[in-house]
């Protein structure tokens, strides 16, 4: 695939990603808000809305700027390498982990800024998990997929992408 072509579905996806994550939390918002938990699997999983203006466990709450300075430094970082990275075959895999990482930072982004508060909506009762959202999963999932292919799969010359050329010095 072209770079330019890869480029286009890698940004419709990011789109797509960021879109699902903003519809899930406004639906959570007009069912669970003001509501008792749904329970979807009794003692296991169940939606609970929490406005979190923190981390996991509510850690460095009221700190917003931080989270938005990670963020637009994540997303920032992210296009960066998207453009470094070669679009073969080979390095799909990297590739994709970067774009839901990035849709999962851009989704709680959009909260921060707009609301001030990330919406999250899953709780595991089961293990007493943070209440996390969609964009927590993309960020997550893709972050361990990431290391998986990291340690396992990639080998270091995969990564000569990131080494200046002689020219460039």
């Amino acid at each position: 695939m072209s770079r330019k072509r890869t480029a286009l579905c890698e940004i419709l996806s990011f789109l797509v990603l960021v879109l699902f994550d903003q519809w899930t939390k406004a639906l959570a918002v007009s069912a669970l808000k003001g509501k008792p938990a749904i329970e979807m699997i009794r003692g296991v999983l169940e939606l609970y809305y929490l406005e979190n203006t923190g981390a996991a466990f509510s850690m460095l709450e009221n700190a917003q700027w931080v989270f938005l300075l990670i963020a637009v430094a994540a997303i920032g970082v992210i296009a960066w390498l998207l453009v470094k990275i070669p679009t073969t075959r080979h390095m799909q895999g990297l590739r994709w982990c970067l774009v839901f990482i990035a849709a999962g930072a851009a989704g709680n982004l959009i909260d921060r800024l707009f609301l001030h508060y990330v919406r999250d909506f899953i709780y595991f009762s089961i293990i007493n998990f943070p209440v996390f959202n969609v964009a927590d999963i993309y960020v997550t999932v893709s972050t361990v997929v990431l290391i998986v292919l990291m340690l396992f799969f990639y080998k270091e010359e995969d990564y000569d992408f990131l080494k200046r050329k002689k020219e460039e010095r």
